[in-house]
């Protein structure tokens, strides 16, 4: 594992770890709201390694990325810092892949960057708008109810929410170690930035009718903190879009569900190949 430091939009430093085959394809794995690359363990130190360029980033405010305050609410930085990686690391096409947040980070690159730099793009459990009440229509109730938790400037208020948020990540149990791990992570997120997270406005239905990358959608069918039903609002506007719809995982399906998610990655990405190559 090798790892890098890359200068973010604003001039602040964003964590990127990587692995696998330098001549292989890039997937730059973007992971959500108050966690870190390392919640990608299970495809960074999996067999995609033999054949993909595998990157992982910690979003700002996350991980060993800086966390400043007052820089989360310009759309533009995001699209910086994805744009940013890209960049300084000469991924040639990568496939963005965001869990849950996620997405929201891929939309902000894609509004200002456009999709000319990048090979395709992979929903996992992801949301593509925030603040309002359509955005609020495909959030599970429980859910919204932990979100004054991580507000909490009280440290066990705070570990309280943040724990019960990783238990809804999976559909059975988590090892104490799996969850111990989330959850310290979890709390390195400071409050200042998961409550600007959740402060943005964002609508990207515009954005996602123009989309013509190929597109792949992965939710668990039972998620109890993104609805299933966001993925027919996808569908309606990314009709080309690829669906992938997984049983018996919660939320992190990537986590739980490693090897099947990490073969329907693979067979994206192959699929994408074979596209490229056949256009050349």
């Amino acid at each position: 594992m090798t790892t890098h430091k890359v200068k973010g939009g604003g001039g602040i430093q964003i964590h990127v770890s990587e692995t696998g085959n330098a001549k292989g394809r890039p997937i730059l794995f973007i992971h959500g709201f108050s966690q870190c690359g390392l919640c990608w363990s299970r495809q960074m130190n999996s067999d995609l390694a033999k054949d993909f360029r595998l990157v992982a980033m910690d979003l700002r405010g996350h991980g060993l990325s800086d966390k400043p305050t007052g820089a989360y609410g310009d759309s533009k930085l995001w699209a910086d810092d994805v744009n940013a990686v890209i960049k300084t690391l000469s991924l040639d096409h990568p496939i963005l892949c965001g869990w849950s947040y996620g997405p929201l980070v891929i939309l902000d690159y894609i509004r200002h960057y456009g999709e000319d730099e990048i090979g395709g793009m992979h929903f996992v459990g992801g949301i593509s708008k925030l603040g309002s009440e359509a955005a609020m229509s495909v959030i599970a109730s429980e859910f919204a109810s932990l979100v004054p938790a991580f507000f909490s400037t009280d440290t066990e208020e705070s570990v309280r929410g943040l724990e019960a948020l990783i238990r809804m990540f999976f559909a059975r149990p988590a090892d104490p170690e799996v969850l111990y791990l989330m959850l310290g992570y979890g709390i390195s997120v400071p409050v200042h930035v998961r409550k600007a997270l959740f402060s943005r406005a964002i609508d990207n239905d515009d954005l996602l009718r123009t989309i013509r990358k190929p597109v792949l959608l992965s939710h668990a069918i039972h998620d109890t903190i993104v609805k299933v039903a966001v993925v027919d609002q996808h569908v309606a506007a990314m009709p080309h879009a690829q669906t992938d719809l997984v049983a018996d995982t919660g939320h992190a399906c990537f986590w739980e569900g490693a090897s099947n998610f990490n073969r329907r990655l693979r067979d994206f990405a192959n699929g994408l190949s074979r596209e490229r190559t056949a256009v050349a």
